[in-house]
């Protein structure tokens, strides 16, 4: 039985890891966390890869649209130097991290109970994503522990659409085109509830309790990201979140006593 709230690695224990990398997602159970978290994009051939940008100058160091290239090619870039430059890492601890494949993720998984909240990334609201995320859950028979969500809540429909019985969550962010206070912030409740998803994936500055309550009374799950400071462990537990998605869930779980 796991207890409550569950702490989920944000693209694995990226705090102390590559984000987005085998590495992490080892590093985040390791440490005890009841899942991960991770963003995956069609490359050229139509196959789900696992990242967040749409390019690769950032985790890559090189330039590149994820579109544009082979699923053999992405899998071939390194996108753990960065991180070992950026942190100081001992010497190269992660070079040579590559950027992994929905299926290596799911291989991993395979030997594991860890939950994975699934986060599809398209720019296009490009259905193939969908079709093939649902794919590959029915391939690794991982339909109980993948939860799928996006903010692209069409993705979300197509999901639901495919295969009812996947859960799904819809993901919700402040715009930054304007103020926090002007954003009809119960609205998101219906927005989540009218694609048919079972969680709303909130950012954690717009968990109020007032919208957890709502959504609770609605039927859905509430996950608020991203959430490194264990004071939200107890007002989890207070206003019932089910989950809280950090980047480093060791530092959480120490905290959930």
């Amino acid at each position: 039985m796991h207890s409550l709230p569950l702490i989920i690695g944000h693209r694995g224990a990226s705090a102390v890891a590559p984000e987005n990398t085998l590495a992490a997602f080892e590093q985040a159970m390791a440490d005890g966390a009841d899942g991960i978290e991770f963003d995956v994009r069609l490359a050229r051939d139509g196959v789900p890869v696992v990242i967040h940008d749409a390019t690769l100058e950032r985790t890559g160091l090189i330039g590149g649209r994820v579109a544009d290239l082979s699923s053999t090619e992405l899998q071939q870039t390194d996108v753990g130097s960065w991180f070992s430059r950026r942190s100081r890492a001992s010497g190269s601890e992660f070079r040579g991290e590559n950027l992994p494949s929905l299926t290596q993720v799911f291989d991993l998984f395979s030997r594991n109970t860890g939950l994975l909240y699934l986060e599809m990334k398209s720019e296009t609201s490009d259905v193939r994503l969908a079709s093939e995320v649902v794919r590959a859950i029915h391939e690794y028979s991982l339909r109980a522990r993948v939860i799928v969500e996006s903010f692209d809540l069409s993705l979300i429909r197509e999901v639901k659409r495919i295969d009812s019985e996947i859960r799904t969550a819809a993901l919700f962010e402040p715009k930054v085109s304007r103020p926090l206070s002007l954003i009809p912030s119960m609205k998101l409740v219906s927005l989540a509830s009218d694609c048919r998803a079972d969680e709303i994936a909130l950012h954690y500055s717009l968990a109020s309790r007032h919208v957890i309550e709502k959504a609770k009374h609605s039927g859905l799950r509430v996950v608020v990201w991203t959430v490194d400071n264990p004071n939200w462990i107890e007002r989890a537990r207070f206003l019932g979140i089910a989950a809280l998605i950090t980047n480093n869930p060791a530092a959480m779980i120490r905290a959930r006593v």
